[in-house]
């Protein structure tokens, strides 16, 4: 299946359109079967696709969540600004979702992806807050899911930040589409906020998995991404506003 995705929203804008940069992350796939937007960054950079008529929405069930960020002196908010209503009043339909499942032929989310290793640890800064009253806790981010295309080279991995880790996130999509390797990754690594152990796993694993294009975003950071840069070669590309991958 031919495939195109553009990078819409992004912390970086690397070409001279009229074009901005914003905090987060959203891709624009198309294929033969059809479109799919996957995130939406902060929502100011796409704020028009609030007002396109029914679409159909997914997600996991923890997207509504109450959720803050705190690094001792400040706290912030940074659950759903809106409430499911307010947005079904919009036209979302929403199909929220734990297991893998095919949103469009050849496109697929990942469902809630399994932590299995020691060293992909959630953010520390990040809490929840239950609905049903319970105590504050760390965030595990379960909500944390990614997309998969089916494409004429092979699974290419879209990642909107990759709380659950990348190496969880590869192994995950491997088992699930019965897989060995992986063509393409696009989207925010959360490597940035990696300790070196993780990064170099990080790095072992895309050798491992025959990883051709590693387009990277959002959370990478600039070092991580530099480190990368020069360690992948050709393979590289900085996944900012406007970037492209076709197969």
């Amino acid at each position: 299946m031919k495939t195109k995705l553009t990078i819409l929203c992004e912390n970086s804008v690397g070409r001279p359109f009229a074009v901005v940069g914003e905090h987060g992350f959203a891709c624009f796939i198309e294929t033969e079967a059809g479109n799919v937007l996957f995130d939406t960054g902060q929502g100011m950079g796409i704020s028009g696709n609030a007002a396109t008529g029914p679409v159909p929405v997914y997600g996991h069930p923890d997207i509504f969540a109450s959720r803050t960020w705190s690094d001792g002196k400040t706290t912030r908010y940074i659950g759903m600004r809106h409430r499911r209503e307010y947005l079904e009043s919009l036209g979302a339909q929403f199909h929220l979702i734990r297991e893998p499942v095919e949103i469009s032929p050849g496109i697929h989310l990942t469902g809630e992806i399994p932590r299995s290793n020691d060293f992909e640890k959630p953010d520390p800064n990040m809490t929840l807050h239950p609905a049903d009253g319970s105590s504050v806790c760390p965030d595990p981010i379960v909500d944390d899911l990614s997309l998969v295309v089916d494409s004429q080279r092979g699974l290419i991995l879209v990642l909107g930040c990759a709380h659950a880790g990348m190496i969880n996130i590869f192994n995950h999509v491997l088992k699930t589409f019965n897989r060995d390797r992986i063509y393409a990754v696009i989207g925010g690594t959360h490597l940035g906020f990696s300790q070196p152990a993780q990064f170099d796993e990080t790095v072992k694993a895309i050798d491992r998995y025959g990883i051709e294009k590693m387009g990277v975003s959002h959370c990478t950071g600039l070092e991580k991404a530099a480190i990368l840069h020069a360690r992948l070669g050709e393979r590289f590309f900085f996944g900012c506003v406007g970037a492209e991958l076709e197969d």
